[in-house]
This record gives C-alpha cells, sequence and structure tokens, in this order.
C-alpha cells in the first residue's frame, strides 16, 4: 500500500475517528450528533482508502453499504463488515438536522463500529 491517495484518505480517515473520538469524551455539553457523523465520515475514508490502494475508481458518495460492496468485489472477506456497514450508514445525515438528536448510547456505538471498520481496512491495507 504506499499509494499517496490511499495515505491521504487514511490521514482524512484518522481526522475524523480522533474528532469522534474527543467528541465522545466531552458530556457537557453533548457532541453526540458530531460524534456519530465524524464516526461515519471515518468509515467512509477509510473504505475509500482501500479502494485507492487497490486503484479502484469510486463515485463521490457517502453511501458505506456502496463502498463497501465495491470493496467486496476485490477481497471477499469485506462482506465480514457488511453490517457494522450497514449500521453506521445512516449517520452521515440522519443527526444533521433539525428533529432527531443521538444520544451518548448512540455515539458510543457509532463510534464502536468506526473503530471495528478501522481496524479491519487497517489490517487489509498492510
Amino acid at each position: 500500500m504506499g499509494d499517496l491517495l490511499s495515505l491521504e484518505w487514511l490521514a482524512k480517515a484518522e481526522e475524523d475517528f480522533q474528532a469522534a473520538f474527543l467528541l465522545s469524551r466531552k458530556r457537557k455539553p453533548s457532541f453526540s450528533n458530531s460524534v456519530c457523523f465524524h464516526s461515519q465520515q471515518a468509515a467512509e475514508k477509510y473504505l475509500k482508502a482501500y479502494l485507492s490502494s487497490e486503484k479502484v475508481l469510486f463515485p463521490k458518495t457517502h453511501d458505506l453499504i456502496l463502498l463497501q460492496k465495491l470493496c467486496a468485489k476485490e477481497e471477499s472477506n469485506f462482506e465480514l463488515i457488511a453490517d457494522l456497514v450497514r449500521s453506521l450508514n445512516p449517520y452521515s445525515v440522519e443527526f444533521r438536522y433539525p428533529g432527531e438528536d443521538a444520544n451518548h448510547q448512540e455515539a458510543k456505538y457509532a463510534l464502536s463500529l468506526a473503530k471495528e471498520i478501522k481496524n479491519f481496512v487497517q489490517q487489509k491495507l498492510k
């Protein structure tokens, strides 16, 4: 893996992951909505890092399910994270607008999903 674009995607992914992690540590005010969003964004960018490392073209999208399926075409083991991706996918928009707010448990869950996806992709990149 060493491809410059993949490394850039990884850096962006890690920035989102760290933002989610740091925001999850604050209790007042609550940043649960942002934790969910940045967790989804981190997972998205980790998947794009993998696709870039494999020289797979992908559309401009926030759809984790589509990205995971593209990854699975290259490496069938990406099917193992399909449930994680499905659970995290809605957070790209779900809590970004008025009407719904994430609670602490949802934020914790989103961050744990992002961490599992991060670890999975990082193993594939080595």
